[in-house]
Formats: C-alpha cells, sequence, structure tokens
C-alpha cells in the first residue's frame, strides 16, 4: 500500500472566544468565534502540499504528513465549535452538529463517489470494476479506511493499482471521530452535572443537548475545559503509545485505523479549549513558535520518506506540533508571522475549495494514469490544475448551495438517506456490470504479422502473437482468484510472522519426499508439483512465506531490515537439514536485496553482486551435506499489470506484450549464483512462459499471469509435464 493524504476541510476557521460573524469566501457561518484566515490559508497550504505530492514534484517524500496538519485542524474546529455553542447559548445540540456535518460534508461527497464509479465504468479496466463497487459502498459508509487496513493485510492484494476512491479513507477517519467526539463531550458533561450535585458550584452553568436534542444537563463552566483537557489526554496519551507500537511493527496498518489518529485530533480539540489564553503570548514568542511550527511542517515533508518511516508514530509529532504551534502563534504573531505567508490570497483561495479539490484531483489523477501510463512531473501537476475546475463547479453549486439551506433536521435526514442511497446504488450497478463476456468465436483471429518468426528456438512453432482468442481462460475477470491450493488451505506464513507452516499433497504416506520453499513465485509452481506428485505417488510438503527471499543473509523489504523473514529462513533452513531432511529440495522466490555489513549495497552491480552471493551462501549449505537441491529460476515480471491489460484489449492482446530482456532481469542473480554451484541444477521454464522476444500475456487461449508477476494456476498446471520431465534427472 502507497502514503495518502487526509480529507481537506473548507469549513469555519475561527477562534473560540471572539464575537459572530460570516466568514470570508463562503465558509460557515462562525458562531461565537473570530475567523481566522491565517488557517484558512493553513488549510490551503497544506492542500498544495498534497497536490504537489500526488504529482509526483521531487524533494517532497513526506507530503503526506499533510494528514497529521489537518487532523489537528479538524480537531481545533470541531472541538471549538461544540464548546463555543455550549459557553454562547448555554447548551450543545448534539442532534444539530450531525445534522450541520451532513449538511456540510455528505452532498459534495456522494457527487465525487458516484462521478468515481462512472468514471471507473469508461475509463478503468473491467478487472477493477468489482473493487471499486466494494469502495464505493465502503466510502459510503465512512469504512474506506477499515476496508484499506483490511487489504493492506493481504499480499495477495498488495500489488494492486490504487483504488479511485482510496483517498476517502481519511474522510472515514474523521467522520467516525465526529461520531464519538460529541458523545466524549456529553459524557463529560454528565460528570461535570455528578460532580455538581455534589457541591460544587459552577461559575457559569451551561446546558447540554442530548441525542435527542431535548433533554439538559447542567455542566461547569470554567471547570469544564479542566475536565474536557483531562478526558483529551485520556483518550490522546494511549492513542499515541499505540500509534508508536504499531508503526514499529506494521505502519501500513498504522497509517490508517482510526485508533492510531485520534490523539492527533486529540491534540487540536485540547488547543480549542485552551483558545482563548492564546492572545496573551508575547509578539516575539508568537513570532518564534509560529515559525518554529512551519519550519517543522516543512522538514518533516521534506525528510520523512515512507519506505522507511515507522509512520505515523513519533514522527508525526513533528508536522503535528507544528501545526499545534502554527494555529497557537497566529492570533499574537500578527502579519509578521505565518500569517504573512498563509493570508496571501492564492493560498487562501485554495483554502476555501480545499475539500472539493482533495476530493476531485485524486480521481483525476488515477484515471489519466490509467490511460495514458505514469504520469512525470509537468502531466501530474497538469492534471491537478484541471482537476481545479470540477472543484470549483462543486464548491458553488453543490457545496455552498446545500451547506447555507434552511432544511429542517428531518429535510437534512432525508437529503442523507437520498445521498447515502444514489451513492451505494451506484457501486451496487457496478458490481453487477461486472460479469465475465460470454465465449465468442471470431471469424479470423488477427496474428500479428511476422509473430511467429519471433519465436525463440525451440518454442512450439504452433505459437504465435496473436491479438484474441475465442475465449481465455481463466478470464482476466477472475484471474486474481486462480490461485494455487497452498493459500487456500492456510499453509502460507503471512507478513511479519516467523512460524513454519506447511501443506502435503500427493501420496501422504509416500517415502519419497519433494520439498518446496520460497515466497509466492515458489506458490505459484505448486499446481504443476501437484500434478507432478499425483502422478509419481511423491509426497509433496510446501513451505512458503510472502515476500521472504529464501536466503540466509538479512533481507530489506520495503526500506526495512525484515527480522521475520530471516527467522522464518534460518527456522526453515534447520528443519530442512534435520528433521524434515527431503529427497529433493526446490526453492523459488524473489532475490530481495540483502544486508551487507548491516547495510543495502548500492544500486547498481554491486546489489547484483550481493544477491548472487547470498544465494551462493544459502545454497551451499544444503550441497555441502549432500542435499539434491533445484532452483526454478524466476519468472518474468514486467511494469503493468498483465491480467489488467488483458480485461482492457481482449481484442488487442499484443498491445499488452512485453519485452522479454527485461522481464526476466529478476532471474539474473540466481543464474549468476548457479553458474559457480555446479552442484544446483537450475531449471529454467521460461521459454515455455515467454517463447517471444515480446512475452505474450495469453499463450493458447490460457491466460499466463494473474497480476504483474504471478502465473495463474492454470497456467502453471499446464506445464506439469515439462516440470516432469526436469524433476526426472533427479528422481528417475
Amino acid at each position: 500500500m502507497s502514503h495518502d493524504q487526509s480529507l481537506i476541510r473548507g469549513g469555519p476557521s475561527r477562534l473560540p472566544g471572539g464575537t459572530e460573524r460570516r466568514a470570508a469566501g463562503g465558509n460557515d457561518t462562525i458562531l461565537a468565534g473570530r475567523f481566522r484566515r491565517d488557517i484558512e490559508g493553513l488549510r490551503g497550504l497544506a492542500l498544495l502540499l498534497v497536490l504537489v505530492g500526488h504529482a509526483g514534484v521531487p524533494g517532497l517524500p513526506g507530503a503526506f504528513v499533510a494528514v497529521d496538519v489537518f487532523f489537528v485542524i479538524s480537531g481545533f474546529l470541531i472541538t471549538g465549535l461544540l464548546v463555543d455553542e455550549a459557553r454562547r447559548s448555554g447548551m450543545i445540540s448534539i442532534a444539530g452538529f450531525y445534522v450541520r456535518r451532513a449538511k456540510r460534508l455528505l452532498p459534495a461527497a456522494s457527487v465525487v463517489i458516484v462521478a468515481s464509479v462512472l468514471l471507473t465504468y469508461l475509463f478503468l479496466p473491467p478487472i477493477r470494476w468489482s473493487e471499486t463497487a466494494r469502495d464505493a459502498l465502503a466510502s459510503t459508509a465512512y469504512v474506506m479506511n477499515w476496508r484499506l487496513v483490511e487489504q493492506s493485510t493481504d499480499y495477495l492484494r498488495a500489488e494492486e493499482a490504487p483504488s479511485i476512491l482510496q483517498h476517502f479513507w481519511s474522510l472515514a477517519v474523521e467522520e467516525q471521530f465526529y461520531l464519538l467526539w460529541p458523545l466524549l463531550l456529553l459524557g463529560v458533561a454528565m460528570l461535570s452535572r455528578h460532580r455538581h450535585k455534589r457541591g460544587l458550584t459552577p461559575r457559569k452553568p451551561a446546558a447540554w443537548h442530548g441525542l435527542s436534542g431535548r433533554h439538559r444537563k447542567r455542566l461547569l463552566g470554567d471547570r469544564m475545559a479542566v475536565s474536557l483537557l483531562v478526558a483529551f489526554t485520556l483518550v490522546g496519551v494511549p492513542s499515541l503509545v499505540w500509534s508508536i507500537q504499531l508503526s514499529l511493527v506494521d505502519p501500513a496498518q498504522a497509517y490508517l485505523v482510526t485508533t492510531t489518529r485520534v490523539w492527533e485530533l486529540a491534540l487540536g480539540g485540547a488547543l480549542a479549549i485552551l483558545g482563548g489564553q492564546l492572545h496573551r503570548l508575547s509578539r516575539r514568542v508568537a513570532l518564534v513558535l509560529g515559525w518554529t511550527g512551519m519550519a517543522a511542517v516543512a522538514f518533516a515533508a521534506a525528510s520523512v520518506r515512507p519506505e522507511t518511516a515507522a509512520y505515523p508514530g513519533y514522527l508525526a509529532l513533528l508536522p503535528t506540533l507544528g501545526a499545534v504551534a502554527i494555529i497557537a502563534a497566529g492570533p499574537s504573531a500578527g502579519r509578521y508571522g505565518p500569517a504573512l505567508l498563509l493570508e496571501l490570497r492564492p493560498i487562501r483561495a485554495a483554502g476555501v475549495v480545499s475539500y472539493s479539490w482533495y476530493l476531485w484531483h485524486w480521481p483525476l489523477l488515477v484515471v489519466a494514469e490509467t490511460r495514458w501510463g505514469q504520469l512525470d512531473t509537468v502531466a501530474g501537476l497538469a492534471m491537478i490544475l484541471c482537476s481545479a475546475v470540477p472543484a470549483v463547479l462543486t464548491y458553488h453549486l453543490v457545496e455552498n448551495p446545500f451547506r447555507h439551506s434552511r432544511f429542517s433536521r428531518a429535510g437534512t435526514l432525508r437529503l442523507g438517506l437520498v445521498a447515502t442511497s444514489v451513492t451505494a446504488l451506484t457501486g451496487v450497478g457496478l458490481q453487477i456490470a461486472v460479469r465475465p463476456p460470454a465465449a465468442s468465436v471470431p471469424t479470423n483471429p488477427q496474428h500479428v504479422a511476422g509473430a511467429t518468426s519471433g519465436a525463440l528456438p525451440g518454442s512450439s512453432a504452433s505459437m504465435a502473437l496473436v491479438d484474441q482468442f475465442p475465449s481465455i481462460h481463466p478470464d482476466p475477470l477472475e484471474a486474481r482468484d486462480d490461485l494455487p491450493d497452498v493459500y487456500q488451505d492456510g499453509c502460507v506464513t503471512q507478513a511479519r510472522e516467523s512460524d513454519l507452516r506447511s501443506c502435503v499433497y500427493g501420496n501422504r504416506d509416500s517415502a519419497v519426499e519433494v520439498a518446496l520453499a520460497g515466497d509466492s513465485h515458489a506458490a505459484h509452481w505448486v499446481p504443476a508439483l501437484q500434478v507432478v506428485a499425483a502422478e509419481r505417488g511423491w509426497r509433496l510438503v510446501t513451505y512458503i512465506k510472502t515476500t521472504c527471499s529464501f536466503l540466509a543473509a538479512p533481507t530489506v523489504i520495503g526500506g526495512r531490515a525484515d527480522d521475520s523473514c530471516t527467522e522464518w529462513n534460518r527456522r526453515l533452513r534447520a528443519a530442512l537439514v534435520g528433521e524434515r531432511r527431503p529427497r529433493l529440495l526446490i526453492v523459488s522466490s524473489v532475490t530481495q536485496i540483502p544486508l551487507v555489513n548491516g547495510s543495502t549495497p548500492p544500486p547498481g552491480p554491486a546489489t547484483a553482486e550481493a544477491q548472487a552471493a547470498a544465494l551462493l551462501e544459502t545454497w551451499s549449505e544444503f550441497t555441502n551435506v549432500g542435499l539434491p537441491l533445484m532452483v526454478i529460476r524466476d519468472t518474468p515480471a514486467f511494469r503493468i499489470d498483465m491480467a489488467e491489460c488483458v480485461s482492457a484489449n481482449r481484442e488487442r492482446l499484443t498491445s499488452c506484450a512485453q519485452p522479454r530482456q527485461s522481464a526476466l532481469a529478476w532471474g539474473l542473480p540466481q543464474q549468476a549464483a548457479a553458474a559457480s554451484l555446479p552442484a544446483v541444477h537450475l531449471a529454467d521454464l521460461n521459454d515455455e512462459i515467454c517463447p517471444f522476444e515480446l512475452c505474450p500475456p495469453v499463450i493458447d487461449g490460457v491466460l499466463v499471469y494473474r497480476d504483474a508477476h504471478h502465473l495463474t494456476a492454470t497456467y502453471a498446471r499446464r506445464l506439469a509435464p515439462k516440470f516432469h520431465d526436469l524433476l526426472r534427472k533427479h528422481l528417475p
């Protein structure tokens, strides 16, 4: 999973404790608050950081820290709205709060969800439709972050293209916060009322509406602030601790789950409680504090790298405390503080339309990259500018009219039901549209001129690059599920796990045991080996761990040393030369980058040499004890998702064909190591997988790949006879 940015708010920007006025630029009416142009500018600046980060502007690897800035802003503004209402009118209507949030957020979000589903249907490959339909339902229900968490733990889905609705994860986090935060304040209210009954007299009583909007609870005025700060601390500190812990163990999950983000929102809420004291800062202190906060956010954006950072964790303190400093310094720092930059007209203009612009920019980027390939920085910025057009239209035609509408609570409820129903039905409609086409026989399959002449020596003369087949098996829409049995049978060791899991196939009582070890590139050979084991009466035992090379040396996965992989390898190697020693060991895996003397070798020849040396060291452990070893040379790997390409080009399959030479680069370290160790047999089946100078995605009507580098189980099973011929040399 790649890092995404937070949903931007275009709502009220005000400081608790001021006078009532209406915000400029069409923002919400600011009740009991002074409009904060610097916060509107901070929102705009953070939005621009998000946009240029997604456009691929160099020098900003940590642009995703904008998520933390926006969570702080959201906590500050929402808490301020609730507390200001209590202090001004003596009550807070929680039902009224939910109504305002619905009017503010649902219309624009619903428009973009529906538009994204339509863009998916019109422009994205059909293989993505089913997942996008589920994403639309998750976005509608404000649980997109939890859906992405589930996908982040599913290795088989890890390399799929990003969802057109992926950016709704942060909206889900904030909506979950909005659902629970008023209830926390109500709980503090009830506690304050209980204390008041015991004889503690409030300075300024305040009454809060419950969920029904009718029942009033007496609260302590100034004492309530202390109670709220204590409550925010009790919520925020455990969340921060959990964020630090989970970020070290599972950063992908930590980035998305609500529980690791609550502390950032609570930090903004605490700042809102103390908002009335901010004007007491001296000008000099405020200037230093504000610009230090700006520097902290800028430094985080320029230095935090997603591939190595345990984020959010303690690293998120840098942008969050920076945002707190900027907001806190604003009232006293004056025009020479951060407002010097934040109140520039273009930045504030971006802040005004930030919500709609954020909603629109990501779907358009996804569509553009799908149609035209990876965008360079200039093209990315051009698409960002194009997305401003629907953003401005949505702001003026959807956001503002609904936000300032005079719907009753019942009318707003009906509006919410209609918006939710429409988006949900749109997602269901896209799911219904996902149906593999019926097999049709073309009158004349279009052969590419001269394709047969490009066949490699020894390849079948009947095979040629063709543009279409009467039918394709498995259908590309079903390719993701055409998996080896090891996944369904639960015998794959997952990421961050190190226990040995195995499955047994073939004749369980056979005296001839063949072991298969490696990562998913070993797993995709299981269907072929199952056929061979059944024919020969062998006992086939599998040892598979996702994203883990079969290496003795520690390896780097996603920029970090993978200790679980190192431990799994240690246990497996000990077992294979000990109590689980087979008659033949077959290994296959992607060769990850090994650590050399505790550090990663530089890219280029040094990395290739380190990979070959690590393979040689590992294989020698088995050849030195006389264990026969067969290494399957790695299969082709491409820059595109082959199944996705086929789903979009059923009648132009040759447009999906990829150069063989670059596709086979992953197997070069294995080839170099095997040349130095004659006792190892290198099995190379790539002439059957890629028989031409351009690798075809479909051979004789069989889909070869389920993604960019894994074979479908159907095609692997087709290669069983070739595999059988190779194995006869070792086990006649």
